[in-house]
């Protein structure tokens, strides 16, 4: 589903490189639900925009769900972006004066889909987070557990085969999160393929398998104490 082999991000500027992800490798398969945790400015953020195809990567391979994705242009990459991957962020990043419905509907129009087949989509998915009531009502109008499902009813309706989300919880009280969390755990269970990008160890708990980042690498839980003792070694030799 999603693979990464040696994968770096690099940043330049005149006098200095700057490692977002070096050597980087994840091997995602369809249906699970992974967890990528780590400190901040580990790369976490930046694995998700290069998962997403939100930006491009300096070396190494990319294939999702069987698409080497290095050799693409922005047009194909927004293509492949708008049918196979949903997104839920933090922020919840919808359109204030849009109201849920037309917040749910705004990637469905970008594929050009008919009007009637969008209907049905998005009340399918507003009715799966408990939000079917609601359609008329404009963000500012629901809380932030409300506003969070109308994102995650946005990702849910272009069906994707992928579900990206990048702290989704972060900006919600302990109920609305737990609430979000068991929506996650249920379309999961539905055999949906999630990467969830979050800072809270108990949320990461609950998926099937965690991925740690630090300094840009993958690293297992077990062996972080040794190979942050590797990396001070490193640099100070």
């Amino acid at each position: 589903m999603l693979k990464m082999t040696h994968l770096s991000k690099v940043y330049r500027t005149e006098v200095v490189e700057t490692y977002a992800l070096r050597d980087f490798n994840i091997d995602v398969k369809e249906g699970e639900f992974v967890a990528v945790t780590g400190p901040s400015g580990s790369g976490k953020t930046t694995f998700l925009t290069i998962a997403g195809l939100l930006e491009t990567f300096t070396g190494g391979e990319y294939m999702l769900d069987g698409v080497d994705v290095s050799g693409l242009n922005d047009n194909a990459r927004s293509k492949i972006r708008n049918e196979k991957i949903g997104f839920i962020f933090q922020a919840f990043n919808l359109i204030p004066d849009l109201n849920v419905f037309d917040n749910v509907e705004v990637p469905l129009r970008y594929r050009g889909m008919k009007a009637a087949e969008r209907k049905q989509r998005i009340m399918d998915a507003l009715e799966r987070v408990g939000l079917a009531s609601r359609l008329k009502h404009y963000p500012a109008e629901l809380s932030g557990g409300q506003q969070q499902r109308v994102a995650i009813a946005r990702a849910l309706a272009g069906s994707p085969r992928l579900l990206l989300a990048d702290e989704p919880t972060g900006n919600l009280d302990t109920q609305m999160a737990r609430g979000v969390m068991e929506l996650l755990e249920d379309i999961h269970r539905e055999g949906a393929t999630i990467v969830m990008v979050t800072h809270d160890p108990e949320l990461a708990a609950r998926a099937q398998r965690n991925v740690h980042i630090i300094d840009g690498q993958e690293v297992d839980i077990a062996e972080e104490p040794r190979f942050q003792a590797e990396q001070a070694a490193s640099s100070h030799g």
